[in-house]
């Protein structure tokens, strides 16, 4: 019996896991090895980690997470959890591979993945030229003088909120084909961000992918573009948190697992950290979202024991 079964060993899952690794107490880490952001060549905006790969950095904390003698790692995908009906809260997690485990609180750090449209050229330049965060890339995407053509590709309201944030990194051309009407609310908020419109529909990337060369449009035209963004929306990652009767809050791009401060999910002794459980999704955000699942943990075991 574990004290806490943490699935996903992203950026949220092993920040809580280190947390409650320090704490003494015996923690099964499982991971399927498939990050949100694998990607991404690079990782930026990471306090003292800007432009290393995300892949380097999680090794890193799987190494240092693996010298707790009280962690256990596992490789692998979690089928099914659900609740032990002999204790009061705990509940029993089943592999594909077959292994089972046993756990006082479980965290789910499953994440979220990208619904990408099929417009040819997207896929192979996902996380490199075709991106969705301008916090994460633009700067890069922007070169160091920035006034590089970047386009956005409209496919929600949201994308005009998205083309006016990335007008700080670049000379930016929203897409508008497939969106609903702009209303004048939003062509005021373009127009004073300089960001140009172009209603006729992208019908393709070119170029040598992962680069660019610019978006083929359906009257033939070829716009060059440095990058094009995105505003992707998501799916949940992992059917476990249905499976288990948690409720879920729509979010702006897709479905959030509901949690309260301390990142419990509706249902007892069941947190969630990470892109499956908050609106806002980078890194940093991430590992933030694990300290604070941990802290949760570590004081809803406290009080179970005393209350015993």
């Amino acid at each position: 019996m574990f004290d806490l079964i943490v699935i996903g060993g992203s950026f949220a899952g092993l920040s809580a896991a280190l947390q409650l690794a320090r704490t003494r107490r015996p923690i099964l880490l499982i991971d399927l090895g498939a990050p949100r952001n694998r990607f991404a060549s690079h990782a930026h905006g990471v306090l003292a980690q800007d432009g290393r790969p995300g892949s380097a950095i999680l090794s890193d904390a799987r190494a240092q997470l693996a010298n707790y003698p009280n962690v256990t790692l596992w490789h692998g995908k979690v089928s099914q959890a659900q609740p032990l009906p002999s204790a009061k809260i705990a509940f029993a997690v089943s592999l594909d591979d077959g292994r089972q485990a046993q756990g006082r609180r479980l965290l789910l750090a499953t994440g979220v993945r990208d619904v990408l449209p099929t417009l040819p050229g997207v896929a192979e330049r996902w996380g490199q030229t075709v991106l969705h965060c301008p916090y994460c890339h633009g700067y890069e995407i922007g070169g160091g003088a920035g006034g590089q053509a970047i386009g956005v590709l409209g496919r929600l309201p949201a994308s005009v909120h998205q083309a006016s944030l990335i007008a700080d990194w670049g000379d930016v051309t929203l897409f508008t084909a497939g969106m609903p009407p702009l209303d004048d609310d939003a062509l005021q908020l373009l127009a004073r961000r300089k960001v140009k419109i172009e209603t006729v529909a992208v019908t393709a990337i070119e170029g040598a992918a992962p680069a660019i060369d610019g978006v083929r449009l359906a009257d033939g035209r070829l716009l060059p573009l440095r990058a094009l963004f995105l505003a992707a929306p998501t799916a949940q990652a992992s059917a476990l948190a249905a499976q288990l009767g948690c409720v879920f809050e729509e979010g702006m791009m897709g479905p959030l697992l509901q949690t309260d401060a301390m990142k419990m999910t509706s249902v007892p002794g069941v947190y969630a950290a990470g892109d499956a459980a908050r609106a806002m999704a980078n890194i940093t955000f991430a590992m933030g979202d694990g300290v604070m699942a941990a802290v949760g943990v570590h004081h809803a075991l406290i009080a179970e024991e005393c209350a015993a």
